[in-house]
């Protein structure tokens, strides 16, 4: 009786197991355990699940995400998830790539506001105002918005003969904006949107043309470096923004300034709050909205910045079915995101080295933290 007894209490106490085993793959997997150095990097209330949001920060350090060198994540102007990558930190100043061409539309914006520039004028580039030349219909507007009609190839193959490449590193580096404007139009203005890192290079020489009391280099480059620093820089608190310039004191506006995460990040919330910092309005909030109006060559790009839309044509930058529509971007080469959602009060700083045929997997972990503040 008491050898039936055992073995009774013994099945019985299998049956858990028994039936765990019974379902294998349909039950879902339990969450994996978060390290300390996933929970180190959120605050302890960072207005969503701690734990949700750690292992969301964890993935986009793990292997499969490439190198993912700093992530901050800011809720209301506060920053609630921080982490670097090795030989990384918060003082670390890192490339923006094509983030520049953002702060460059910021700064075009600026001037428009002092009247110093008009966005439906023809863009008063001196070799383009010549009797007769087409490239006079272009305005500023569509320079903004990628749609100028001038020839440019960006990012092909081989790429010594991609445009942006020729124009940064190779026949066309001491003067930038000369090479770029002298690019002939492949387009009637505003027909045909081409992305073109030479268009925002255009914009900034633009900006140099009516900054500057001189046009040698080095009053172009203390003119537009001043005009950056006490309009917006300083006044955002991105006191450690580096922009570079060429050898003709142009601003590499559509490639080069570098600057801190947490830089980038005020960067995002000055934008998320239309250019008001702590109250004081620095520049026109309706800049902003222009900035983030669709193009009407492209619904997924605005001026000098990406929208989290459907794209007109080609694949999307970003993740239209999963994030909030009004969500929209800096992005640049190799993996690198300023994203801003107003309606969810986020901002979202992501720098790395990720080669583009990787960076789907950075994209979906990018919309996982966007998701979690929805």
């Amino acid at each position: 009786m008491a050898r039936h007894t055992l073995s009774l209490i013994l099945s019985l106490a299998m049956l858990p197991a028994l039936a765990a085993c019974s379902q294998g793959s349909s039950e879902p997997d339990a969450p994996s355990a978060i390290s300390d150095q996933a929970l180190k990097a959120v605050v302890k209330d960072p207005g969503v699940n701690r734990g949700s949001l750690a292992r969301a920060v964890d993935a986009l350090f793990a292997p499969e995400a490439a190198e993912t060198r700093a992530l901050i994540v800011m809720h209301n102007g506060r920053i609630v998830a921080e982490r670097y990558g090795e030989g990384v930190h918060e003082n670390t100043r890192l490339v923006s790539w094509s983030m520049a061409k953002t702060v460059t539309s910021v700064m075009i914006g600026m001037l428009v506001s002092d009247g110093r520039l008009r966005l439906d004028e023809s863009a008063p580039v001196p070799a383009w105002q010549r009797p007769g030349d087409p490239r006079g219909e272009i305005t500023l507007r569509q320079l903004l918005q990628m749609r100028s009609g001038l020839r440019h190839s960006e990012a092909i193959e081989p790429v010594y003969e991609s445009d942006e490449v020729r124009m940064l590193f190779l026949d066309g580096r001491d003067d930038m904006a000369r090479y770029a404007e002298d690019q002939p139009l492949e387009a009637e203005p505003g027909r045909k949107f081409e992305y073109s890192s030479a268009t925002s290079v255009i914009l900034a020489d633009l900006a140099a043309r009516v900054l500057s009391p001189a046009p040698d280099p080095e009053s172009r480059r203390r003119a537009v470096s001043e005009y950056l620093r006490t309009r917006l820089f300083e006044p955002a608190r991105m006191k450690s923004m580096m922009p570079e310039f060429d050898r003709a004191g142009t601003l590499v506006g559509g490639s080069l300034i570098h600057g801190t995460a947490r830089d980038w990040a005020r960067f995002g919330d000055f934008l998320r709050t239309k250019g008001s910092v702590r109250g004081a309005q620095m520049m026109p909030r309706q800049w902003i909205d222009f900035m983030v109006t669709p193009s009407p060559r492209e619904a997924q790009y605005g001026a000098q910045v990406w929208l989290n839309r459907k794209p007109t044509t080609g694949e999307p930058s970003l993740f239209p079915d999963r994030g909030p529509k009004d969500l929209y971007a800096c992005l640049g080469h190799l993996g690198q995101y300023v994203l801003i959602s107003p309606s969810s009060g986020l901002v979202v700083v992501r720098l790395g080295n990720t080669p583009q045929e990787k960076r789907w997997p950075v994209t979906d972990r990018l919309a996982d933290i966007v998701a979690l503040y929805r």
